[in-house]
């Protein structure tokens, strides 16, 4: 399943790509996020691995991060398994004026097993998740100095 996501920041470019590449920005803007953690790498880079552990409700999930591609603003390419699934998201950023930037995400999801069925009767779940991560985005940088 392939699909793509945008929201335009009332931020200048620079801004908007210093607070996407710090990690500890990362629970300001995903939800449900509890720990990001180097595994190997030098993180941001690519080859670089990382575990994203999330909790959403009562379920606990844990991802592992891969970055593919670091050539910002115009990509920030990763790998993201997950027990049953495998995404690739490429983030790119737009400037629009001196004060506004566009936020593209693309997305190409690979389910197994019962993430399978889950991602066919379910599709727009994902892209609404990745929409709500976008727009916490947008809401924590346009609250930044």
């Amino acid at each position: 399943m392939k699909y793509t996501t945008e929201i335009e920041i009332n931020k200048p470019i620079d801004r908007v790509i210093a607070l996407f590449d710090n990690p500890d920005n990362m629970k300001e803007w995903m939800e449900g996020l509890q720990s990001f953690e180097p595994i190997s790498g030098t993180p941001g880079e690519p080859g670089a691995k990382s575990r994203l552990k999330f909790k959403m409700g009562n379920r606990e999930m844990e991802m592992i991060e891969t970055v593919t591609v670091r050539n910002l603003p115009d990509e920030f390419t990763g790998t993201y398994e997950a027990q049953g699934a495998s995404t690739t998201v490429k983030n790119s950023f737009i400037k629009i004026s001196d004060s506004k930037t566009k936020y593209i995400t693309e997305h190409e999801f690979q389910a197994k097993g019962i993430m399978k069925i889950v991602a066919f009767l379910m599709p727009g779940a994902f892209k609404k998740q990745s929409m709500k991560f976008l727009t916490a985005f947008k809401n924590f940088a346009e609250s930044q100095e």
